[in-house]
């Protein structure tokens, strides 16, 4: 018998990719809807040969989402932003794209619809990104009611763009400025959302609406003294007020403004300042891991295994220290 077939849409992203592994992993063919599949050649390796293949696919456009539809049992939304990137709005790729990938696969009579959201999605929230994604939601349940929705926190990983991201500022200098030092954070781990996200795919997980958190609730503070133990780097963290917060993703987002979206603001918007002000963690009296079967990891016994390039002496880090030890015994 054909295995059966399932749809990544952003597929070649941070966490699509794990998706992906798992899904070959379980015997699936998977298609992987990308907009560059030309850049996306390693998903082909996820699996045997052919049992991978990167396709075209423009989520902001009926035709292309329906054709990298076209036989699927299940289908995964993995499309996301962080920031505004020209015609890439947080209506269009949150809202409109999730409703249109929704839609059709109602329309086609795909078996199973798994969508990735973000802890915190609300329509009324302080933040455009958590608003959007709320919406986005809305607009998933409005066709597909029987659909999987996944909320997961600050998600943590070989390329994420979080803990990484802290890693390298902590090598410009002794000082390391902190807008939200205080807000609350759960970090989980890709390959648990991954294996979410599969259990929702396979019908494993009953339909609804699921929170995913790692084990551990820490401050921003808290991850970034981490981070630092981690990388071998004594580092002052000064914590910004949100003012000082505010002026800066305010910088940031005028030089993307100005350039005319040539240059695109990764480091700072109003809008995340504006998010960390709210707890993103997991609520109570909700589904999460507990209710998949999944033990989640913590952040601490993973990120070692991946940040050591930021270490002073990078993977040689650990031998030098055991020949200073030699040295001095």
């Amino acid at each position: 018998m054909m295995a059966r077939l399932v749809t990544i849409y952003g597929g070649s992203g941070f966490v699509g990719r794990q998706i992906a592994r798992a899904m070959a992993a379980e015997g699936w063919r998977v298609r992987v809807a990308v907009r560059r599949p030309n850049q996306a050649g390693v998903v082909r390796t996820y699996g045997m040969v052919g049992q991978v293949e990167p396709v075209f696919c423009n989520v902001r456009d009926d035709l292309s989402v329906t054709a990298a539809m076209v036989g699927a049992d299940a289908v995964v939304n993995c499309v996301g932003i962080l920031v505004r990137e020209r015609r890439n709005t947080f209506k269009a790729i949150h809202e409109e794209a999730a409703g249109r990938i929704a839609r059709i696969s109602a329309e086609g009579g795909v078996g199973r619809l798994v969508h990735l959201s973000a802890l915190g999605a609300d329509p009324q929230a302080a933040s455009h990104y958590a608003q959007s994604k709320g919406r986005g939601e809305a607009a998933v349940l409005a066709h597909r009611p029987d659909a999987v929705i996944l909320r997961p926190s600050v998600i943590f990983g070989p390329d994420d763009g979080f803990f990484n991201k802290l890693a390298g500022m902590m090598r410009l200098g002794p000082v390391v400025p902190l807008p939200g030092a205080g807000a609350l954070l759960q970090p989980v781990h890709v390959n648990d959302v991954a294996q979410a996200a599969v259990m929702g795919a396979t019908g494993a997980a009953a339909p609804g609406i699921y929170e995913l958190g790692g084990p551990d609730v820490m401050t921003m503070r808290e991850i970034a003294r981490m981070v630092a133990r981690v990388i071998g780097r004594r580092r002052v963290l000064v914590g910004l007020p949100d003012v000082l917060g505010n002026l800066m993703g305010l910088g940031f987002d005028t030089i993307q403004a100005v350039s005319g979206g040539l240059l695109t603001n990764r480091v700072l918007t109003r809008d995340q300042v504006r998010q960390l002000r709210v707890p993103n963690r997991v609520g109570t009296g909700v589904r999460g891991f507990a209710d998949l079967g999944i033990q989640p990891a913590s952040a601490e016994a993973i990120v070692p295994e991946y940040l050591w390039r930021f270490r002073p002496s990078g993977q040689y880090d650990a031998l030098k220290a055991s020949a200073r030890n030699l040295r001095d015994s």
